[in-house]
């Protein structure tokens, strides 16, 4: 038994060795072609094997689409710190290649998944917007303009959150001073959104507590002009009422 095991093992190794040599002997047509017949048919393990191979051969007219199909191999299974690798590599190799612009739109793409919850560091987020800017001041007329503008305000936008979770931490610290900084920066922009009326709502508290009741009413009665139908205003002009 030891012995049929042992050589079904031996078997295996040998057949795989041979195969990986018939891999290497292939003409890099037909590496590509092989590698692409697995990309379609989503086997990406499969596919990142040939392409990997054929970008070895530099000299090779396949390579710098094999680049980018590596990367798409990787992005396709949510492997965004590979893919944006990859990217980068086709980017900086292959600044030429004819599909160029969706290998800086992808970096962007790659970045932005890589972020994290407005709670924590926003390190991506930044690197995300970078690469989106870049993208679009490169290829101003490319046809995923839109979608890189899309990307930019959703990061925006959670920087934005990040800014009132700041704030908010402040508020419950009992820091006043420190969560106003990030309200007020909040509220200066003039939006309406959540983090703008969440900000106008502690905000509003915070100017209750310390019985600066001129800025309450201010900032409370633009909190209810402003979002009126909601739970916060609501419960504002119940404070304000009291101050009358």
């Amino acid at each position: 038994m030891k012995k049929t095991l042992f050589l079904i093992i031996v078997l295996l190794v040998i057949f795989g060795c041979s195969s990986n040599k018939i891999s290497k002997t292939m003409p890099v047509e037909k590496k590509m072609e092989i590698a692409n017949d697995l990309f379609e048919k989503e086997k990406y393990n499969k596919a990142i094997q040939y392409y990997t191979e054929v970008v070895f051969e530099r000299n090779s007219v396949y390579t710098p689409t094999a680049q980018m199909k590596l990367a798409d191999c990787y992005f396709n299974q949510n492997k965004f710190t590979e893919a944006r690798f990859e990217y980068e590599e086709l980017i900086r190799l292959f600044s030429d290649y004819k599909d160029i612009g969706r290998a800086y739109f992808q970096l962007g793409v790659c970045f932005f998944n890589e972020t994290l919850s407005p709670h924590y560091t926003q390190n991506e987020t930044y690197r995300a917007i970078s690469a989106f800017e870049t993208y679009i001041e490169k290829f101003p007329f490319d046809a995923q303009k839109k979608d890189a503008l899309d990307y930019i305000q959703q990061c925006r936008y959670k920087l934005l959150m990040k800014t009132y979770y700041n704030g908010y931490a402040y508020y419950k610290l009992f820091d006043y001073s420190a969560a106003l900084m990030y309200f007020d920066e909040i509220m200066e922009l003039g939006n309406n959104n959540d983090p703008d009326r969440m900000s106008r709502y502690y905000a509003t508290l915070i100017y209750l507590e310390r019985d600066d009741f001129d800025k309450a009413k201010l900032t409370g009665n633009k909190l209810i002009n402003r979002y009126p139908q909601t739970e916060e205003a609501e419960k504002i002009t119940s404070e304000l009422e009291k101050i009358k």
